[in-house]
């Protein structure tokens, strides 16, 4: 058989194994190269920001803060809801407390999370519903568990995730941001942990997509060449 019918069979087979995922590497590029990384990012969804200390605050002795968490290894002062506190660094975790009266602060309740969401958000929505948890889930998977969830009524259906120990915004999400990570993980083809660009599947695909690429220049040098009058 000639070799221009086995270039075009070659190109019409592996076209048929690997035309789908083709399709949708081709889509998810699109929707990743259209849509701004900073608004993936959600930064004008909520800015975490330092505020000023308050001036001429009374804290409490340092002495007596170690008195009061032994164990401690690295203390910061911050501003968090419109008062002092210090982040305390201890073999048990991170932990808040009041920088005048030295009360513990943490783990956060839910009106304080809430309060501070809404400090943090850049939306006009209404706060929909607050949620707590335990097991992270897929949009928040390598975030540290315990944490707050508050879900806002906006169109994107923003969440912000919130550190009880902290008060630090661990992530926000919305839903440009979760149409992103969907078309990551068809672009990648992992349908796991969406972050493994190194996987077998992946590799075999764009193995596949190579010869198929190849496969077509075979037929097309074969296209244009030029025909023996009869």
């Amino acid at each position: 058989m000639k070799p221009a019918f086995w270039a075009r069979r070659a190109h019409k087979w592996i076209g048929l194994v690997i035309g789908v995922q083709a399709l949708l590497w081709t889509v998810s590029g699109v929707y990743m190269t259209v849509i701004s990384l900073d608004i993936i990012h959600g930064d004008h969804l909520a800015h975490a920001h330092r505020e000023a200390l308050a001036h001429e605050a009374a804290y409490l002795q340092q002495s007596a803060l170690l008195d009061r968490y032994p164990g401690t290894t690295a203390i910061a002062l911050k501003r968090l809801l419109d008062r002092d506190v210090f982040e305390l660094r201890t073999g048990d975790g991170v932990l808040l407390a009041d920088a005048q009266t030295g009360e513990r602060l943490t783990p956060l309740p839910e009106d304080a999370a809430l309060a501070l969401a809404r400090a943090l958000y850049q939306g006009d929505a209404d706060v929909s519903r607050t949620e707590w948890i335990t097991v992270a889930p897929q949009e928040v998977q390598t975030r540290p568990v315990p944490m707050w969830a508050v879900h806002f009524a906006d169109r994107g259906a923003t969440t912000l995730y919130l550190s009880p120990d902290t008060g630090e915004l661990l992530a926000r999400r919305h839903s440009l941001w979760r149409w992103f990570d969907f078309l990551w993980m068809l672009h990648i083809m992992d349908y796991d942990t969406r972050s493994d660009v190194n996987n077998t599947l992946f590799r075999v695909a764009s193995i596949v997509g190579l010869l198929f690429a190849l496969s077509g220049v075979w037929l097309l040098f074969y296209s244009f060449r030029r025909r023996v009058p009869a």
